[in-house]
């Protein structure tokens, strides 16, 4: 192998090395909007349950009224 091809390789290698960083940091990026957007999730399944039972507390008064 000819000292170019190595350095040529060696380039190849580094720049992928950096490439697979970044795609790191995107990954650990994306994995917290991940858990942000689960925790919302639970958070607003949790205020529907809590409107779901204060509409069915109502009906049933608005029920035992008539």
């Amino acid at each position: 192998m000819s000292l170019e091809l190595l350095s040529q390789l060696e380039t190849k290698i580094q720049a992928t090395l950096e490439n697979i960083e970044l795609l790191k940091m995107e990954l650990e990026e994306e994995k917290q909007k991940s858990a942000a957007l689960t925790e919302k999730n639970q958070q607003l399944e949790q205020d529907l349950n809590s409107w779901s039972d204060k509409v069915n507390g109502l009906v049933g008064l608005l029920n035992s009224e008539i």
